[in-house]
């Protein structure tokens, strides 16, 4: 019978192929260099391939069967894990870890209230949180370090399953001494020639921003973007310019303190949609359905 890689063989490999470093490695899978080392010569010689570039002098360099080891050991540990976590779930559902990829823009205002009633609804389920922009957790999710993500739709999920908790307005937070404070509800259109301040690139929230003020760009006279909701708040109060908040923000208290007016948005697409989203085919589906419930109550 041919040997097979065992399971901390393939995430040696995966963490070389992460990282490019074999120091960096090691210390993501929390053993030696020259465990991870040994182990990843032993993988060589039980499948008689070079994985490996030994030429390319201290850089990692993979030979083109080493790529495609790395995506097949990559689909390989993901299957053992699915094994694992159908045996969990179903022994007991709503249970064991849960790794949950969250963005900045939806983290600080939604966690206070979500995770006591998580910890009450499902006591046997154990969270651990990860906050990044969109693009950077569906990444971990697609390569299996998340299980769970919630993000601002639309964006693009790629092949993960998504699933809409909850609709969150958008409102126009400005000076009160500005014109478009008197009026009860501002037109998207009236933003059109106003200073629009944004988060800075990467944030899903940016392009939400511009797409619900009708914008294809950011303005290209604006060199300055923020990198948190907070940060904006206090350009505004400066009278720098004008902004979106989204209300889970605002209902959180993040303009408390300050004199800003807040107005509803009008217009097509004058909010952003709560989702979650997780790999397709998933043996959790089920329990990551049964959270929506929670997270809309929570969100409200």
């Amino acid at each position: 019978m041919t040997p097979l890689p065992t399971p901390q063989q393939l995430r040696y490999l995966l963490a070389l192929a992460e990282h490019r470093h074999f120091g960096r490695a090691a210390a993501a899978c929390a053993v030696t260099q020259s465990t991870l080392s040994a182990g990843l010569l032993a993988l060589e010689r039980q499948l008689d391939v070079d994985l490996l570039d030994r030429d390319a002098g201290k850089h990692v360099v993979f030979t083109r069967l080493g790529d495609d080891m790395v995506a097949r050991a990559r689909t390989a540990l993901a299957g053992l894990e699915a094994m694992a976590e159908v045996a969990t779930a179903s022994r007991v559902p709503m249970s064991g870890p849960l790794r949950l990829g969250i963005i900045p823009t939806i983290g600080p205002f939604l966690l206070p209230r979500l995770m006591p009633a998580l910890r009450q609804a499902f006591p046997a389920l154990q969270p651990w949180l990860r906050e990044d922009t969109t693009d950077h957790l569906l990444a971990q999710l697609a390569a299996g370090k998340l299980d769970l993500l919630l993000l601002a739709l639309p964006c693009e999920c790629g092949p993960a399953e998504s699933l809409l908790v909850h609709r969150d307005e958008f409102l126009v937070a400005l000076p009160p001494e500005h014109p478009l404070a008197e009026l009860e509800r501002i037109p998207a259109a009236a933003l059109e020639t106003e200073r629009l301040l944004l988060l800075e690139e990467g944030h899903c929230l940016r392009d939400q921003t511009l797409a619900a003020c009708g914008r294809q760009h950011a303005n290209p006279t604006d060199h300055f973007a923020a990198t948190s909701l907070h940060t904006l708040v206090h350009m505004v109060s400066l009278n720098l310019g004008l902004t979106l908040l989204p209300k889970l923000a605002v209902t959180a208290g993040i303009t408390q303190g300050t004199n800003l007016a807040l107005r509803p948005l009008d217009g097509a697409g004058a909010w952003r949609s709560l989702g979650l989203a997780w790999r397709p085919n998933s043996p959790r589906t089920a329990d990551y359905r049964a959270l929506a419930p929670l997270l809309a109550v929570a969100a409200g």
